[in-house]
């Protein structure tokens, strides 16, 4: 039994936005889980050297969003920016050395994150605009009603080896890892169509108990329990499964990004481990990871 959607009824229509320039609040510094001051690169503008497939942990940086970051000045069309793009929709670089270069929407933070080629990568500048043709806002499984889809493409949906499982009754979906809720943090407050939630990664030793600090950008992840329909919270038997889209904090309570891809709160949302379970292997955006 395949997966049924209403893809055919869906709108596509084009946003844009222009590669932000990183910003510092003075003084610049972020206290670690020590109390220590740090000044570390990480949100916004073009990252040269982090994909998605690569670690989530380990970088001597703060919230590094792989790729290029896209924003718009406009708080409305920002808004537009954020809610109408999907994961996996397509983006066109419309101005600078890079005009006509194509790449992918690999997540969203306080900016939209594109992949590109690493020949177009380099030709990338700040203030670059790039349209993208949002496609997937109303996503929905027609099937399975109690499940809500969040910023999920259906050019994503497609790619990712969802089964029917139970008679029918469930789906069973791959996943890297499991995160416990209790180590979620930061975005527990936010609506879950906006922006991602943080794991709390400030004990390294649980985290390397619990193989975490082995997350890569672009993984997908389950949350058991998780109710993520309308915000995030706790619900017995509820699943949300969920996308890697930054890397680590020193904050604390401000760990790797986890994005909002489906979520439901009755128990029809299976998961198996799959290690490759991750966008780069799923969208073909680099050599399987």
């Amino acid at each position: 039994m395949s997966l049924r959607t209403n893809e055919a009824h869906l709108v596509s229509m084009a946003v844009y936005g222009t590669i932000s320039q990183p910003s510092l609040r003075y003084p610049g510094y972020t206290l670690d889980n020590n109390g220590v001051g740090k000044v570390w690169p990480g949100m916004s503008g073009i990252v040269y050297n982090a994909r998605v497939g690569d670690p989530a942990f380990g970088w001597a940086a703060d919230h590094v969003e792989p790729g290029a970051s896209l924003g718009n000045s406009d708080p409305a069309h920002d808004m537009a920016l954020h809610y109408l793009t999907c994961i996996g929709n397509r983006a066109v670089v419309t101005s600078g050395l890079a005009k006509g270069a194509e790449g992918i929407v690999t997540g969203e933070h306080a900016r939209m994150l594109v992949d590109f080629a690493p020949d177009a990568h380099d030709l990338l500048c700040v203030g670059d605009t790039v349209q993208i043709i949002a496609h997937g806002r109303g996503l929905a499984l027609e099937d399975f009603p109690q499940i809500e889809l969040k910023k999920v493409s259906p050019k994503l949906l497609n790619a990712i080896p969802i089964e029917v499982a139970d008679g029918g009754r469930k789906i069973r979906v791959p996943v890297t890892m499991e995160l416990p809720p209790r180590i979620m943090g930061s975005g527990a407050e936010l609506n879950s169509e906006y922006v991602d939630q943080d794991l709390m990664s400030g004990d390294r030793a649980l985290m390397a108990e619990m193989g975490i600090d082995k997350m890569r950008l672009g993984d997908l992840v389950v949350i058991p329990d998780a109710d993520h329909r309308y915000g995030r919270g706790f619900r017995k038997g509820a699943a949300a499964i969920a996308l890697c889209i930054h890397g680590d904090s020193v904050m604390t309570g401000h760990g790797p990004g986890i994005l909002t891809l489906m979520t439901a709160a009755e128990p029809v949302i299976e998961w198996v481990i799959d290690p490759k379970a991750n966008i780069a292997n799923y969208l073909n955006i680099r050599e399987a990871v």
